[in-house]
């Protein structure tokens, strides 16, 4: 078990409404990257010292963490109001790869951080070096908005799908995922749409998702509550993968 302190993270799970199922919009990390090489993401990073200083409290410093980092990994800008231009997103990337402040980004932009909806929190414990404590929100795709773009530096594309594509590549090894987002997807393939993903992020009350390890029919299990809205809570410790 890592002795390191858990770094705060925020991801979003940013939704289109698709034929019979949302689309979800993901990408695929950088196979040099140390953290989750290779595998399919949900944009998202950690929570830094700007985003505490223009959130101002836990909740609405990750917001603002997930807005960020979607601006750098995808060229979107969930929580900005109106949506920015193109042309508007890439300064915004810019200042924010040259090392300004989302504060000093947004000092202009109108931001409506209930746009972000909560949807879980994970933070695995033991399971890596790196610990994040992360915060899942969901936010729906305005069709204003420019096309999203992949930032080419920690991330190699970006590309729309369903949760059950994402989930039948993985399972035929033409995808890999990590052990939260793959018990993200499978919560995600039950919604026919947005709206059906924010009533079941309402009805089950954000709690710390730890997973642990236990025995099942004598085979080491990666484990999860039950009562969180997941239809998978169990997966064979061999078959897992950790970061």
């Amino acid at each position: 078990m890592s002795d390191e302190s858990p770094i705060p993270a925020a991801t979003v799970i940013v939704m289109r409404e698709g034929a019979g199922a949302p689309e979800l919009l993901m990408l695929e990390r950088s196979r040099a990257m140390r953290f989750a090489g290779g595998a399919l993401v949900f944009p998202g990073g950690r929570i830094d010292a700007g985003d505490q200083a223009l959130g101002g409290h836990d909740e609405s410093a990750a917001r603002i963490a997930a807005t960020r980092e979607a601006i750098e990994e995808a060229g979107i800008a969930p929580a900005v109001v109106p949506a920015p231009t193109a042309v508007r997103i890439a300064a915004m990337r810019e200042q924010l790869h040259g090392g300004a402040t989302i504060g000093a980004v947004l000092k202009d932009e109108g931001i409506d951080l209930d746009q972000l909806v909560p949807f879980a929190r994970w933070l695995p414990l033991g399971l890596h070096a790196r610990v994040f404590d992360t915060r899942f929100y969901l936010t729906r795709w305005d069709d204003r908005a420019p096309e999203p773009s992949v930032d080419g530096t920690e991330n190699s594309r970006l590309f729309w799908t369903t949760a059950a594509e994402v989930l039948a590549d993985a399972a035929a090894g033409r995808a890999s995922l990590i052990f939260p987002t793959r018990r993200t997807l499978e919560r995600l393939a039950r919604y026919r749409s947005f709206n059906e993903a924010v009533a079941d992020a309402r009805a089950h009350p954000i709690r710390t998702v730890t997973p642990w390890v236990e025995a099942r029919n004598g085979v080491d299990h990666l484990c999860i509550p039950d009562d969180l809205g997941y239809p998978v809570t169990a997966e064979p410790l061999a078959s897992v993968r950790r970061a």
